[in-house]
C-alpha cells in the first residue's frame, strides 16, 4: 500500500553503500540477483573537505527504490576493526518478495552462484520469513516475504512494548525480563486491574 507520511515522505528512494570492488558488486547484484543497473554518476570529488573522485551507481530493487554504491578512486579497502559480529549481522537491507516461490528463487540463485545462505534455510520471525546472505562487500542482505499482515492488535501491542522498552532502557542494567515485567504492569493498568 503506497501512502505518504505526514510531511510528504512516501517511501525510500535509495540506500547507499561503499564498494571496494565494483566488478564483484555489479556481478552480484546485476548478474546473480538480476537487479537492473539503472544509473551511474562519474564525478570529481566535491565539498569543503578533501573528497576523492568517485563512481556512484544504482540498481533498481523494486517499488521505485534503488540500491546505490560508491566506488572511491585511489582509496584502500577499509574495514573497521571495532565493528562487532553482532553489529555486522544487525546492519542489513531487507528486500521484500511476495511468495515462498520467489524466496526460493533467490535462495537458489545465490547458492548456485556460490553465495551460502546464512542458517541454510528460511527463518520465520513472527510476521515474515527470510533468507540472509553476505554480499561480496560483507554487507548483510535479507530477502523476506510476509507471513501475515500487521493488525490493529499488533499496533496496540507495539505501543506497550515500546513504552516499556524506553522506560527500562533508561534505567541501570536494562534487560528483556524487565521490559516484559514493565509491559505487564502497563497492560494491567490499561485494563484497569
Amino acid at each position: 500500500m503506497a501512502t505518504k507520511l505526514a510531511g510528504g515522505v512516501k517511501g525510500v528512494d535509495h540506500i547507499a553503500y561503499v564498494t571496494w570492488n565494483p566488478a564483484e558488486t555489479i556481478h552480484f547484484y546485476r548478474d546473480v540477483l538480476g537487479f537492473p543497473l539503472v544509473h551511474c554518476i562519474l564525478a570529481p570529488g566535491w565539498g569543503n573537505e578533501p573528497h576523492p573522485d568517485f563512481a556512484h551507481f544504482f540498481f533498481h530493487v523494486g517499488a521505485d527504490a534503488k540500491m546505490a554504491w560508491f566506488y572511491y578512486f585511489g582509496q584502500e579497502k577499509y574495514e573497521d576493526p571495532n565493528v562487532t559480529n553482532l553489529l555486522k549481522k544487525a546492519r542489513h537491507l531487507a528486500l521484500l518478495v511476495d511468495t515462498a516461490e520467489e524466496l526460493e528463487h533467490y535462495k537458489k540463485r545465490l547458492e548456485d552462484a556460490g553465495y551460502p545462505i546464512r542458517h541454510g534455510v528460511p527463518v520465520a520471525h513472527e510476521m515474515i520469513e527470510s533468507i540472509y546472505v553476505y554480499d561480496p562487500n560483507g554487507y548483510n542482505l535479507e530477502f523476506s516475504r510476509v507471513l501475515r499482515p500487521i493488525t490493529e492488535a499488533d499496533t496496540a501491542d507495539t505501543e506497550l512494548s515500546i513504552e516499556a522498552l524506553i522506560e527500562v532502557s533508561q534505567q541501570p542494567e536494562p534487560s528483556l525480563a524487565k521490559v516484559w515485567a514493565r509491559k505487564g504492569e502497563l497492560l494491567l493498568a490499561q485494563e484497569g486491574a
